[in-house]
């Protein structure tokens, strides 16, 4: 089972806890961890914005416990937390949803949400301790009608029903969770793979990048040879090797490159794409590739962005992949770019999205913002596939 050290956020068990105000939440996660991982009042509200702990539970592994305002918040500014809390659902595999009164329409709205997206829901009557009898079953028939699903009954002053949310919780994983491999099937055990890695001005100095770090221990764990080199330096790697590699992994922007010099029988591919299909909806990508074909000067490009860094000369998303698109469509093309966790909910105004790689966020959210996009009728691509496309060698890269 992955550790907390050796496991990423970004590939981390997302758990979400989803109640009212001072439905118990924030006390359930501290009882849950024995830990004082969230703030707990008696004061409705006193979680404003999502709490996202990283952990390490037995029997679970490595997790993210997200602690979230209460759905019922009220006011102006109730309204922007309660849109935080939606937010936080959209990166949630596993779903907690507390009941701690006999109103549940709120509960069952959101448990209906979950099972739409397809998200395992465990329902918990919360404060059993402060109810009485009656209102427990009252409220145990009613969730046991509406959801056919047996609630579970807990007090986080418990100790021992404390323990059974926990097993309760590790039965609702998806058996496939953290089973998925970067590389997919493209290369196995004693197979050797070129990483050519520009390092430009968007990398940290004295680090890799993480797709850069998560592939190359994709490949060790696989028992591969591996073998790196900056984009300059790949005719002499290539001269330095007794035989072509299986595969060669680049960076999206040198594609073009490294496609005319490498060896017929070594496949290419990109980190973006390898993530495209490890975070995203690779087919869907691919498809929606051919919309660029149908932009003109009129036409509005969505850029979206996962990490939140100040822009850089050159950015690949902000500068080449619009001056790319500007070529080939006109430079009345409008691009507009957004970052980290702002994403449209309206996206019917562009013809054509294109994610980065996502390596900052899970598979759930990355596969929330498709399902938008897809039930808007709007295109959506990734960086590696879109610049390939660009290329004219979609068709002859590996995923």
């Amino acid at each position: 089972m992955p550790t907390l050290n050796e496991t990423p956020r970004s590939d981390r068990l997302h758990i979400g806890f989803f109640g009212k105000r001072n439905a118990g939440k924030s006390t359930l996660i501290n009882a849950f961890t024995k830990q004082q991982i969230s703030i707990v009042s008696d004061v409705a509200g006193t979680t404003t914005d999502p709490v996202f702990k990283s952990m390490e539970i037995a029997g679970i592994g490595a997790c993210v416990l997200i602690d979230t305002a209460g759905f019922d918040d009220i006011g102006e500014l109730g309204k922007i937390r309660v849109a935080k809390t939606k937010k936080a659902a959209e990166r949630t595999d596993v779903a907690v949803i507390l009941f701690s009164d006999t109103d549940i329409e709120k509960e069952l709205e959101w448990f209906d949400y979950f099972k739409k997206k397809g998200t395992p829901v465990l329902n918990v009557i919360s404060k059993a301790d402060t109810m009485s009898s009656e209102e427990i079953s009252q409220i145990r028939s009613e969730i046991l009608k509406k959801t056919s699903e047996e609630p579970l009954i807990v007090s986080a002053e418990n100790e021992s029903i404390t323990e059974k949310f926990k097993d309760t919780l590790i039965r609702l994983i998806p058996e496939d969770f953290g089973s998925r491999s970067i590389t997919g099937n493209l290369v196995g055990d004693g197979d050797l793979v070129l990483l050519v890695m520009p390092q430009d001005i968007q990398a940290p100095k004295g680090r890799l990048i993480l797709p850069q770090v998560q592939t190359i221990r994709d490949l060790l764990d696989k028992k591969c040879l591996v073998m790196s080199c900056t984009t300059d330096r790949l005719d002499k790697t290539l001269e330095a090797l007794s035989y072509p590699p299986k595969l060669i992994i680049t960076d999206s922007q040198v594609f073009k490159t490294v496609y005319d010099k490498k060896p017929k029988e070594s496949m290419l591919t990109s980190f973006s794409t390898l993530f495209a299909g490890y975070k995203g909806d690779l087919e869907y990508y691919i498809k929606s590739a051919e919309a660029v074909e149908l932009l003109t000067e009129k036409s509005k490009v969505l850029i979206a962005e996962a990490c939140t860094h100040a822009p850089l000369a050159e950015d690949i998303g902000r500068e080449k992949i619009p001056r790319m698109l500007k070529k080939k469509v006109g430079e009345g093309l409008r691009v507009d770019i957004v970052s980290g966790p702002d994403f449209p909910d309206d996206l019917t105004e562009y013809d054509l999205i294109i994610q980065c790689g996502a390596c900052m966020f899970n598979r759930k959210y990355v596969l929330s913002r498709i399902d938008r996009a897809k039930s808007q009728g709007v295109p959506m691509s990734n960086y590696g596939v879109i610049i390939a496309y660009l290329n004219n060698i979609l068709d002859k890269i590996s995923y």
